[in-house]
């Protein structure tokens, strides 16, 4: 690894340490609910981008974050979150040629029903 990379690496973990975690999650959460809503068929190009195997996992691993991280981000933080993430679900519903029944659609697991 050349000299410059790893300068470039050890300036990225010093400033990640110095960031809160609960603003970690939220951008990783915020992250998660672009690239759902993008392979929901959100998009400019949603014909082009459109994958709900993909979008299906996304979300499912971003419920489940939202609800571990719930009780130490807090309830202020976890609303807005929670919200993205049923927009999503709803979307991923929507876009379904056959819809999941209720409470098994992706992430229902974690969040229950989304209707």
């Amino acid at each position: 690894m050349s000299d410059e990379l790893e300068e470039a690496l050890l300036d990225a973990e010093r400033d990640i340490g110095d960031v809160p975690a609960v603003e970690l999650i939220q951008t990783v959460c915020v992250h998660l609910l672009s690239a759902a809503a993008v392979k929901c068929g959100l998009s400019d190009n949603p014909k082009e981008e459109i994958d709900l195997a993909e979008a299906r996992k996304i979300i499912t691993a971003l419920a489940g974050l939202i609800t571990a991280a719930a009780p130490e981000i807090g309830d202020h933080h976890a609303r807005v979150l929670r919200d993205g993430l049923r927009s999503v679900q709803l979307a991923f519903r929507e876009a379904s040629t056959y819809p999941d029944a209720p409470g098994q659609g992706p992430g229902e697991k974690y969040t229950g029903p989304v209707n």
